[in-house]
């Protein structure tokens, strides 16, 4: 049912950063470099934004872009 061959995965989490009661991501879109910002918070949810440059533009991985 999934794709279970990590190279064809379309996501890509690269930084990764935990206190025990939190945890943050960036997740990259290996298909279009957009970057995104995904927070897990204990006991509060979680949630997800994609990340912009000062302009206001999606943020690029360029090693995808």
């Amino acid at each position: 049912m999934f794709n279970k061959n990590k190279k064809d995965k379309r996501f890509e989490v690269s930084v990764e950063e935990s206190n025990g009661a939190h945890m943050m991501q960036v997740i990259t879109d290996k298909t279009t470099g957009v970057q995104y910002l995904l927070g897990m918070y204990t006991n509060m949810g979680s949630g997800m934004t994609v990340l912009v440059d000062k302009d206001g533009k999606p943020l690029l991985n360029p090693e995808y872009s």
